[in-house]
């Protein structure tokens, strides 16, 4: 079945939150429509508008489902989450559809993102068993000292718009995976694969009330949840502006924090032998998902020798991207999500006119036939960009990319470091002590040699200034936040 005749006979239907293994309606009683990214005239679906109380009921359940949850062995554990990626599988095409119709992003981008969250599920089925304490030598004879890991109880997860599979996969796995409870809080704006989600966890064999989902907006949900006093543990992927509010709350509390935020990820290039490779990899990086990710590159840092070859191979790239719904065969681009976020990316781009910065290529609204109903825009490319310019130095989150040239390898560290943000880097050289030189200097929770921001599914995922705040996500780093040490002292 087309993703067009699966919308057709699956939109327009009324959701509720699924609390305690149930779907249940909000207690406010109303629901809000979530429009189609690509045709925002059509409604995908009507979704509650949840409150405080409805907060409350998630949390209780999940504050006893905890309870229960610590009596399940860690491969019944292990197990549930190893059928729960094969069902992810089972069900790519769908939720590849939900996903792209509610966020915008290609058919061939979201069957990716739905496979990579696959990949992340069976990598945190096997971290349940990898939870690992010490034994250490007694002070005292007739004394073993050792260290467990325990899960914290019940977490608040909330996630973005711009990846509703693979974000939300990432924090509920794993936190299942250690033996805590959820309350998720999808974005507003992409409920949609999230409903698809709870349901393959109910059928995966997940514990009643220990995965959770409250839909609603981040002032009523999202505070009311992060303030519980139930709530051990939020992870939050969003904007650094939410992420130091979030933080506030919690440091009343002591509640633990895991907080990825923005980013304006650099890409420096020093003399390096294959620019058109480079140029690939770069605009790869820069319009995945029309721009709209935390580690899109958004900066490109070049010595002055190599800057005009340079712009020649990123717009001879940039003239391969297609912009179309996500249902035409060969787009590689989509809208973006909505008129919000096209109107801030548009201001932006004028921005960049009025410091002085040359516009290459792109930044155009397109609006003929199909284009009027999304809210379509053609890839930018600046030239002439100074570090202490806004669209250097502030996260547009959209499909803009700026060129800024550097007298040598000293500046272009300099510059790459001159942002507050500091999640992902990349460095395109031939140099070998260049690249050590980089990976030690840059301020960065990341850094990628000779390739783009693309990241693995086994790795630690995290920033650091203000792209980040705690225990990395992803790989065996997520101990760290959803465990917490207890010592056992055992006299014979």
């Amino acid at each position: 079945m087309s993703m067009l005749s699966w919308l057709e006979s699956h939109s327009g239907r009324t959701y509720c939150n699924f609390i305690n293994g149930e779907w249940l309606t909000s207690v406010s009683g109303n629901t809000l429509p979530l429009h189609h990214a690509a045709r925002s005239d059509e409604v995908l679906g009507y979704f509650p508008d949840s409150t405080e109380a409805d907060v409350h009921r998630a949390v209780e359940a999940a504050h006893e489902a905890f309870l229960a949850l610590s009596q399940t062995s860690a491969p019944q554990r292990s197990a549930i989450l190893l059928r729960f990626a094969d069902l992810l599988e089972r069900d790519i095409d769908e939720l590849a559809y939900r996903l792209s119709a509610e966020q915008g992003k290609t058919l061939a981008e979201s069957r990716g993102e739905v496979g990579r969250a696959v990949k992340e599920a069976r990598f945190v089925a096997g971290e349940a068993l990898r939870i690992e304490g010490d034994t250490f030598p007694g002070e005292r004879t007739g004394v073993i000292n050792s260290t467990i890991q325990s899960p914290i109880g019940v977490v608040a997860a909330i996630a973005p718009w711009n990846f509703p599979v693979v974000t939300p996969v990432r924090k509920i796995a794993p936190a299942f995976a250690y033996g805590c409870t959820v309350v998720f809080k999808p974005a507003s704006a992409t409920p949609w694969a999230t409903i698809k989600l709870m349901e393959l966890f109910d059928e995966a064999g997940v514990p009643k009330g220990a995965i959770n989902l409250v839909i609603g907006s981040g002032s009523r949900v999202g505070h009311s949840l992060v303030g519980h006093p139930l709530v051990k543990g939020i992870s939050f992927t969003g904007s650094t502006k939410q992420g130091i509010r979030i933080q506030e709350i919690a440091a009343k509390g002591l509640v633990r924090t895991q907080l990825e935020l923005g980013g304006k990820n650099p890409a420096v290039v020093l003399n390096y032998d294959d620019l058109a490779s480079a140029a690939k990899q770069i605009v790869s990086a820069a319009f995945t998902c029309s721009g709209q990710r935390c580690t899109a590159i958004s900066r490109v840092i070049v010595l002055r020798e190599q800057a005009e070859e340079l712009k020649a191979e990123l717009l001879k790239e940039m003239k391969h991207i297609r912009i179309g719904p996500a249902w035409e065969p060969d787009v590689t681009m989509g809208p973006l999500i909505n008129k919000s976020q096209f109107d801030s990316v548009a201001q932006y781009i004028q921005i960049g006119k009025e410091e002085g910065a040359r516009l290459l290529a792109g930044g155009e609204s397109l609006s003929d036939g199909e284009y009027i109903r999304g809210h379509y825009l053609t890839p930018a490319l600046f030239d002439q960009v100074t570090a202490d310019m806004r669209i250097a130095k502030e996260e547009i989150f959209g499909p803009v990319l700026s060129v800024i040239e550097v007298d040598n390898e000293q500046e272009a560290l300099r510059v790459a470091n001159s942002t507050d943000y500091g999640l992902a880097a990349s460095i395109f050289t031939n140099n070998l002590a260049s690249a050590y030189r980089f990976a030690e200097g840059i301020e960065s929770g990341m850094v990628h040699i000779n390739h783009g921001t693309a990241s693995a599914a086994h790795m630690p995922f995290g920033g650091v200034k203000q792209s980040g705040f705690g225990p990395y996500s992803i790989g065996s780093s997520n101990k760290a936040f959803f465990t917490e040490t207890k010592v056992v002292y055992v006299q014979y």
